[in-house]
């Protein structure tokens, strides 16, 4: 009886030649992270296909020590981003020490209800030491940053339509809007001063078409309550096939909403794809101390909320 080969992890491969240390320093924090998890994902369908620990909870991550619920405190805390929070409920218990009862409800608390997708990138980009990177509780701050930086700042804005990812890149996604803008329409709204505090999502490059597999592994925060990783299609071009968020007919946002009759607006891949991050090759790295890779643990049984924040 003949067996396949066994599948190969995508952050268990070398980083390809030629890749800055910056990047795979960047790539080593977030695969590191992703293995804590116990290595989720949403597949190319944009079907959740695993899930492990969630942001509240008590057990322990993959590496048998640290605590799910104070590992999320810790991307708040040592990106520097929690400094911002300071007048939201429960921000300032996560400051304390853990151990009292009352400091840490009050800090879990703060945890569920406040998303920290931004948080943890900043978080990885803190580790990565990547100089210059604007850190911020939310992602549309590093966004500005890299449409401002004219090449000054460790990334630049691009269209997704039209560039391709690379490991170190950011792809990113606009959030709760009733209508697509895309790429043209995210530019049109910086130049003019009105994105504000728009709520937006990123998620960090880890591998593009390794092996020829012509998918984009990303790996972000707070997606499904955890660190996810996503699978999208690339192109022959090696461009990102991008889903349309009202799959191609009404060029409205979720029309129909995901419901048990109208599956088609359930794929969490599906978004307004705006902005692609791309990490300058000039970008310097501080060189700050990067966890050792953690060995891949078997998937974890226990399931959390399958909604992405």
């Amino acid at each position: 009886m003949s067996t396949g080969a066994l599948a190969i992890e995508v952050c268990d491969i070398p980083p390809r030649y030629g890749l800055s240390t910056t990047a795979q320093a960047i790539v080593r924090t977030t695969c590191n992270e992703h293995r804590l998890w116990y290595r989720p994902f949403i597949d190319r369908d944009g079907r959740i296909a695993s899930l492990g620990a969630s942001e509240a909870d008590s057990g322990s991550l993959a590496d048998n020590g640290v605590i799910a619920w104070q590992r999320v405190a810790g991307y708040w805390r040592e990106s520097g981003t929690l400094g911002a929070m300071g007048s939201v409920p429960g921000a300032q218990s996560c400051f304390v020490a853990t151990g009292n009862r009352y400091t840490d409800s009050d800090c879990r608390a703060f945890l569920i209800d406040n998303p920290w997708s931004a948080a943890f990138i900043s978080w990885v980009m803190t580790r990565a030491g990547v100089t210059g990177f604007n850190r911020s509780p939310r992602h549309i701050d590093y966004i500005r940053a890299a449409y401002q930086s004219g090449g000054n700042g460790p990334y630049r804005l691009a269209d997704p339509a039209t560039e391709k990812p690379a490991p170190g890149d950011m792809l990113c996604f606009l959030r709760n809007r009733s209508t697509t803008l895309n790429y043209s329409g995210l530019i049109q709204a910086l130049g003019n001063g009105s994105a504000g505090n728009w709520q937006s999502h990123c998620e960090i490059v880890v591998t593009a078409n390794a092996g020829g597999d012509r998918t984009l592994h990303l790996v972000g925060g707070n997606v499904a309550n955890s660190v996810v990783m996503r699978k999208l299609a690339l192109g022959r071009t090696g461009l990102v096939e991008l889903p349309r968020p009202d799959g191609g007919n009404t060029g409205q946002i979720g029309a129909q909403g995901c419901t048990p009759g109208n599956e088609e607006d359930c794929n969490l891949n599906r978004q307004d794809w705006a902005a692609l991050l791309k990490l300058l090759p000039t970008t310097a790295s501080q060189g700050p101390a990067v966890a050792p890779v953690i060995p891949a643990q078997p998937a974890a049984t226990e399931t959390g909320n399958a909604t992405s924040r």
